[in-house]
């Protein structure tokens, strides 16, 4: 498994909120205690809301605080691409000043987020093309607000999927849809999306296709 595709793992099992031991979370992805450390440390840097440490277990914590805001994490997303958009314009003055904004919120982060060595608002190893999902997120937010179904072309194939519901860690933008070309659920990073279009047909929710039933299966304990 690829380093990137473990830590969405990771993401996706610390999502419930729950506390997770560490030796659980090397149990689930076939790795050691020492990897799942340095992997707890590499999420922190990339923006994932991590709250633990080493002999007590880790968690995803619901929102970002910065003294003496509350920004919940949509909040925190739009400060995300606004100072993303800006330094990578071509205007040198305001990229630097995108730039110089960042190590200003690292510097009021709470220390456990304080990590990040390129500054909080950019994205570094190993979701550093997660920019790429920027020009997507309107079209997805307005599909899963109307209830429509997407055509996406995702590593190379094209899919007809219903989208969800949209998810942010820090960085990295995630959607569960209900795929119809694999007749089954799917949590899509949105860096990955080559391409997307709105569809005009609706969808409505259907018994085993809906996000209840996506959350549902995630308490599986054999899922």
């Amino acid at each position: 498994m690829r380093r990137a595709d473990r830590l969405m793992q990771l993401v996706q099992i610390l999502r419930d909120g729950t506390l997770h031991r560490a030796i659980d979370l090397a149990h689930a992805t076939d790795v050691s205690l020492r990897t799942i450390y340095r992997d707890m440390e590499t999420l922190a840097a990339s923006g994932v809301p991590i709250e633990g440490e080493r002999g007590i277990g880790y968690r995803v914590t619901a929102a970002i605080t910065l003294p003496p805001l509350n920004l919940t994490m949509t909040e925190m997303e739009a400060l995300h691409i606004g100072l993303s958009a800006v330094a990578h314009s071509e205007d040198k003055e305001l990229s630097a000043a995108a730039t110089a904004l960042t190590a200003k919120l690292d510097a009021v982060m709470p220390e456990d987020r304080s990590r990040a060595p390129q500054g909080y608002g950019f994205a570094i190893y190993p979701f550093a093309d997660a920019a790429r999902g920027f020009q997507h997120l309107p079209s997805l937010r307005q599909a899963v607000r109307t209830r429509q179904k997407l055509e996406m072309v995702l590593n190379a194939a094209k899919r007809t999927v219903r989208p969800l519901q949209l998810d942010y860690w820090g960085r990295l933008w995630t959607c569960v849809v209900w795929c119809e070309t694999t007749q089954g659920f799917d949590e899509i990073r949105v860096d990955q999306i080559s391409s997307l279009r709105i569809l005009p047909s609706l969808f409505v929710d259907e018994t085993g296709k809906s996000l209840r039933d996506f959350h549902r299966l995630r308490q599986t304990p054999d899922n």
